[in-house]
């Protein structure tokens, strides 16, 4: 009996899958410029040299970083023109949304900014989704404005290791004020604060109990605290809160720079509160400057730097040594199956680094 032709249940092949949408298509690779290409394109203020000059210095090739920190060598005597500020606060507390204010206004007035953005890396795939500059459309359209997310890296703290570099390349480039973005509060505004000149922390009101939401050491390292999202229903609560704060801070001791942390409220959202907080900032900035501060302060970061640099230099030839490298699995193997002190380990390793 003949089968039943059913077209209904056939299959067509459909079509062939090419490899790519354009199979000729090549990824070209830009070549590395002379060193001094990329310190004239800085220097002339070229957001593309400045970019890729910053990439040398995050580079993880030994080469790649060689070549950045002789890029950063040559542009010191550019640098130390801008005003480095710090600005943190606890997760959805408007960081982005103010800072876009806040760098519209500037940029309004003419100003160069650079905008150092940092998103923290997956501790298991180093991945870094690096999507600030979608959150700052309009800040990122200007051609006043330099947005630069860099990924952690899995550095403790939150901050990019090679943070402190690309701010001073930024300043060679001619940009006169450098926002400096942490992940949120937690250590990284201990390592921020070490490298700026004037710290902002954004808190929100509303959100439980003002005083416990943050460690009291971040407080005292704040020059301003900015009440963020004081609109519509919230306005009440966001005045609420800056009295709370500011009752709290008169139990704080004296701030090494002279100046009393000040506490205002604003709305990012309807960029109300942002020129009387730059205001405030260009305030507090003039009176350390005229202290003497402000420069005594820049000279104690520089060594710290100095010190933090030679420590994560001497870690990095520490775990590149061959010896080491060798020997730490079996090391870690024994710490984990407790055959072996984690001390005893530790001391090994850098007995095999010292020979």
């Amino acid at each position: 009996m003949p089968k039943p032709n059913n077209k209904s249940l056939s299959v067509s092949k459909g079509t062939t899958r090419s490899d790519s949408v354009n199979p000729n298509y090549r990824v070209k690779k830009h070549a590395l410029r002379s060193v001094e290409e990329y310190v004239d394109g800085i220097k002339m203020g070229d957001r593309t040299v400045l970019s890729q000059a910053i990439t040398l210095i995050e580079s993880s090739k030994p080469d790649y970083r060689e070549i950045g920190e002789e890029i950063l060598d040559n542009c010191l005597h550019m640098t130390g023109n801008s005003v480095r500020i710090g600005i943190t606060g606890v997760p959805g507390v408007g960081k982005s949304t103010f800072i876009e204010a806040m760098g519209t206004y500037l940029t309004d007035q003419g100003e160069k900014l650079a905008v150092l953005t940092i998103d923290p890396s997956s501790t298991r795939s180093k991945g870094s989704i690096l999507g600030d500059k979608t959150r700052m459309n309009q800040l990122s359209a200007s051609d006043l404005a330099f947005i630069r997310p860099s990924p952690t890296s899995g550095t403790l703290g939150g901050v990019a290791q090679r943070t402190r570099e690309t701010m001073l390349l930024c300043e060679a480039a001619g940009y006169g004020t450098i926002f400096i973005e942490t992940v949120g509060v937690g250590q990284s505004e201990t390592a921020v604060h070490s490298m700026t000149d004037y710290f902002l922390l954004l808190m929100l009101a509303g959100a439980g109990d003002e005083l416990q939401g943050i460690k009291r050491g971040i407080m005292e390292m704040a020059d301003l605290i900015a009440i963020n999202k004081a609109e519509g229903d919230n306005l009440q609560a966001a005045k609420r809160a800056a009295r709370e704060y500011k009752n709290a801070l008169t139990l704080f001791p004296p701030s090494p720079s002279g100046q009393k942390t000040k506490v205002m409220t604003c709305s990012a959202l309807n960029k109300e509160g942002i020129k009387e907080i730059w205001k405030e900032i260009e305030s507090g900035i003039s009176a350390v400057k005229k202290s003497g501060y402000f420069e005594t302060r820049r000279r104690s970061q520089a060594s710290k730097w100095m010190h933090e640099t030679i420590n994560r230099r001497l870690k990095e030839s520490f775990l590149n040594n061959p010896e080491v490298a060798k020997k730490l699995p079996e090391l870690e193997k024994k710490v984990a199956n407790g055959e072996i002190s984690s001390f005893s380990a530790a001391s090994r390793l850098i007995d095999l680094f010292s020979d």
